[in-house]
């Protein structure tokens, strides 16, 4: 079996965590559905309510969340039979050092978006507050205050690991939650037609496939770090159901409240609904716990991933994270975005090869008789070769096509290994 991590080490970062470290159903449940709260998801909603009736929506939600579902759940099921980390797991299929690259890129990208959330969060209260556009050039001193305050904030509860993840999960998935859900009944009660009148407006020149690729490529790339998670359920299959449920859940919710926004308020998500019924410091709080649960995710994910690459405690490279992220919020938010969305599609061909790994080689990973290399080149090749096809392939969906090519190069490789 692994070796298990100190007991003081409660987020067991380079080994399986143990009986003792397991969390319940319900702190599990509230850490994956608070992970889903993201507010580029929003935007992807109000697409989808342009592009879409309202039955092409909900087939849409329906057929995205499915696929995107069976690939977080089988992550989420490996995370939680292995205990390990998505760094850990990286070691027994692309290597001691090939781990570096998936470490490096998921770190690189969880910091990029922890800084645009701290951004998306500063600039629109900086906006009511003063009552001033902020733009490229201009960003008021207080805009910058909160951004501060936001990076300390989240920082904290992200150092103290998966305990600080629960407290912030606890507190902001029942607000954001409730509050956003009146806030979106309360919104279509004041229109002037039914929600389904509402979403023939438009252009509805998209396709239901073309959304389930939005509804997809929302969360995929957050999506390949559920083992950093799930791997404190109880067993496999829990940790699977878990991840499955949540983030349907989680997305869908999003996603509507992406579209009422856009269909009934013409705003840019729930916040500026909120606004416009009068309800600014709901907003305020459902913005900032929105933005928080993610956030946290994303820079515990990146603490992770650089202690994997340095060598140095998961704390302290949660603090350096949370430092560069926070100084560079305002930059990234402006010039950063577009370079983000390229890279989320770097990120499901390491997904699936960590899935593919784990199940050819499962009594391996579970006996810790797997091999680790020092590099498998064609896991690392598979990953290069399935980000240049996801990024540059314009036919069918992004993200499955490289998942597609990296898994052709992985197992090519696993056959040409196993027959020498």
């Amino acid at each position: 079996m692994y070796k298990n991590q100190p007991a003081t080490d409660y987020d067991y970062t380079n080994g399986v965590v143990d009986q003792k470290g397991r969390k319940s159903n319900i702190t599990m449940f509230m850490i994956m559905l608070g992970f889903t709260f993201f507010s580029a998801s929003m935007w992807a909603g109000q697409n989808l309510a342009n592009g879409l009736d309202f039955k092409g929506f909900i087939l849409a939600l329906i057929l995205g969340g499915a696929i995107l579902g069976a690939y977080t759940g089988a992550l989420g099921y490996i995370g939680a039979e292995s205990g390990l980390t998505l760094d850990m797991l990286a070691h027994r299929s692309f290597g001691k050092k090939g781990s570096w690259l998936p470490s490096a890129m998921i770190s690189f990208t969880q910091i990029g978006w922890f800084g645009v959330g701290l951004a998306m969060f500063a600039i629109p209260i900086a906006k009511e507050l003063l009552c001033i556009d902020v733009t490229p050039d201009h960003m008021p001193f207080i805009g910058y205050a909160l951004v501060l305050i936001a990076g300390i904030c989240m920082t904290a509860s992200a150092y103290y690991g998966i305990k600080g993840l629960t407290v912030v999960s606890y507190v902001a998935v029942p607000l954001v939650a409730i509050l956003g859900t009146v806030a979106m009944v309360i919104a279509i009660r004041r229109g002037d037609s039914t929600l389904i009148e509402q979403f023939s407006h438009g252009t509805k020149d998209m396709s239901v496939i073309a959304g389930a690729g939005l509804v997809i490529g929302s969360f995929v790339s957050g999506g390949t770090a559920t083992p950093n998670f799930t791997r404190f359920a109880k067993n496999g299959w829990i940790g699977a159901v878990i991840t499955v449920v949540a983030f349907f859940l989680g997305n869908s919710l999003m996603f509507f409240f992406g579209a009422v926004s856009s269909i009934f308020a013409g705003g840019n998500d729930i916040f500026e609904v909120m606004l416009n019924l009068g309800l600014f410091w709901s907003a305020t709080i459902v913005l900032g716990l929105n933005i928080w649960t993610t956030n946290d995710n994303a820079l515990y994910t990146s603490g992770l991933g650089l202690s994997n690459i340095f060598g140095i405690r998961k704390k302290v490279m949660v603090l350096v994270a949370g430092i560069i992220g926070t100084l560079a919020a305002v930059w990234l938010y402006w010039n950063f975005c577009g370079w983000l969305n390229v890279l989320n599609c770097t990120l499901p061909p390491v997904g699936i090869i960590l899935i593919l790994s784990y199940f050819i080689n499962r009594r391996k990973y579970l006996d810790n008789t797997c091999e680790i290399k020092t590099v498998n080149w064609y896991a690392v090749l598979g990953v290069i070769a399935g980000a240049v096809v996801a990024n540059l392939v314009k036919w069918g969906v992004a993200s499955i096509n490289g998942m597609t090519v990296a898994a052709i190069i992985f197992i090519t490789g696993e056959i040409i290994n196993r027959n020498r």
